[in-house]
């Protein structure tokens, strides 16, 4: 068998080029299919002079370049965070997927993949735009042959595209027409989240969280537990809900929608605590620059000393004053001096420990408590067992022990042993505990991802306490009955803050 020419392997190259870059972004069929974009760049080039084909094709094929761009951080940004990608907002997430990188596998890695990234997309544009003029210059020296072709596959391609025929493309143009129409819809949520922002029912309200007086309130968010963790996490929701009882706490569970789904935590963090969905980096911006009421601002309000608890804050987070935080353990606070073990490097029961330590030692004034919860955020490089809570100490002790299986079910089982184990030996009356996830893990993880459900539950001895929120219908125990209520994650706020203040029948969200 004889080997083709250079010149013919490379115009067979070029054309699987411009075919991927064309079909591939929305095509079942992939190579298969029969693009409409190309027919009409290949009628475009016969009907421009020969001296302007050049310059046609370079522009043609940067466009077709980018758009194959634009297509390959749709398919990452689907199969991480179960969304496109968004050309205006979406720098925050790739800063923060370099930084989780970086904290995973080290500064090398992550600049690694930075400069992985950026060659791979000047490849993918100067491929494709090389291939476009390979295949432009052809086409214009074979005229006729062209023309002929065109003409033959012109009507296929409209035949099949009247019989729904999934053969017919027009890949590009749509993901092209999905951009736009998503950033035209992101500048219309703007001037939607503006309205909602001007409008908050709790704003200067009286007698807020009058019901939960003296109480200490601690809300603990899980990394990355959503609905897919809990039959992995079922037999540990279980016997914490059977020890819980043994100390007399009673639990109750329900479930809330996050707004994301496999990363984007402060998102989700801004959502819970200003009953506005929070979505996307603008609404973010916009919320973080408002005097809107959070959880935390309205606890302060009402005489609550007010801490944020965030071990994986390593940088300075100016946002943290939008919240109304009295102190800020972030992770140079914490004073951890354990073993590095990537970017969750903090082991939960230590940020349990030190926030122990440092706001609720006897006495203290009531305390209301945001703490984020990391070893169960990817990729599980560390999960230690829970320790004797008098041996955990400044965190060296953590070099001793070898880190466990790097496994996702096994890192939330020993967040919510954590704060089972923590409940029992420092809860006391006054203790209202609420813990959640925060968003569903990445669908690859658990092989779920058909909802963006999280689990919530509060955890108390107060019967008053559960008593306030009887008609939430929620589960007892840790573990949510599969049809128990779920709210959106907006929504909590306001229930919260009508169920705990002194007008009981303030309408809710």
């Amino acid at each position: 068998m004889r080997a083709l020419p250079v010149s013919s392997l490379r115009t067979v190259v070029a054309a699987l080029v411009v075919l991927a870059a064309l079909v591939v972004p929305a095509e079942p069929l992939g190579l298969l299919a029969l693009s409409v974009e190309g027919l009409l760049g290949a009628a475009l080039l016969l009907l421009l002079p020969a001296r302007a084909v050049r310059q046609a094709a370079t522009v043609l094929g940067l466009v077709l370049g980018a758009v194959g761009v634009v297509a390959v951080l749709d398919a990452a940004f689907r199969s991480v965070l179960a969304r496109p990608f968004d050309p205006l907002l979406d720098a925050a997430s790739v800063s923060a997927g370099v930084e989780f990188v970086a904290g995973s596998a080290g500064p090398l890695a992550a600049t690694a993949a930075v400069l992985g990234a950026v060659l791979v997309a000047l490849a993918v544009l100067v491929g494709v735009t090389l291939s476009v003029r390979h295949l432009a210059g052809l086409a214009v020296a074979h005229r006729r042959t062209t023309a002929r072709t065109l003409a033959a596959l012109t009507p296929v391609w409209l035949a099949c595209a009247l019989l729904g025929a999934p053969v017919a493309s027009a890949g590009a143009a749509l993901l092209v027409r999905d951009h736009a129409v998503q950033i035209r819809d992101g500048l219309a949520d703007a001037e939607a989240f503006a309205a909602e922002l001007a409008v908050d029912a709790h704003r200067d309200t009286d007698g807020l969280l009058s019901a939960l007086a003296g109480k200490d309130v601690v809300v603990a968010f899980v990394e990355s537990y959503g609905r897919d963790a809990l039959p992995l996490v079922a037999p540990r929701l279980a016997a914490g809900t059977a020890e819980l009882d043994a100390a007399g706490f009673a639990s109750r569970s329900g479930f809330l929608t996050s707004p994301v789904v496999g990363g984007n935590s402060w998102l989700a963090h801004a959502t819970f605590l200003s009953g506005l969905r929070v979505h996307d980096q603008r609404r973010y911006a916009a919320l973080v620059d408002s005097d809107r009421t959070t959880l935390t601002s309205a606890f302060g309000a009402a005489g609550w000393r007010t801490a944020g608890v965030m071990p994986g804050t390593t940088r300075e987070w100016p946002e943290a004053a939008f919240y109304g935080y009295d102190t800020l353990l972030d992770h140079p606070a914490l004073a951890y001096r354990g073993p590095d073990h990537g970017w969750a490097t903090v082991p939960d029961q230590y940020t349990l420990a030190a926030f122990q330590r440092a706001e609720r030692q006897e006495p203290h004034e009531p305390v209301m408590a945001e703490i984020a919860l990391v070893t169960s955020h990817a990729p599980w490089a560390y999960v230690p067992p829970v320790l004797d809570w008098a041996a955990v100490g400044d965190g060296s002790v953590y070099a001793d022990i070898p880190p466990g299986p790097a496994e996702y079910g096994g890192a939330v089982a020993y967040s919510l042993d954590s704060l089972v184990s923590w409940v029992q030996t420092y809860g006391d009356d006054d203790l209202v505990l609420l813990v959640l996830g925060d968003h569903q893990p990445s669908a690859a993880v658990t092989g779920g991802g058909d909802t963006a459900d999280v689990p919530i539950s509060v955890v108390t001895r107060d019967e008053a306490v559960l008593d306030r929120i009887a008609d939430w219908g929620w589960t007892p125990g840790l573990h949510p009955d599969d049809d128990a209520p779920v709210w959106p994650m907006e929504s909590f706020r306001d229930r919260f803050l009508t169920a705990f203040s002194a007008e009981p029948d303030h309408p809710a969200r």
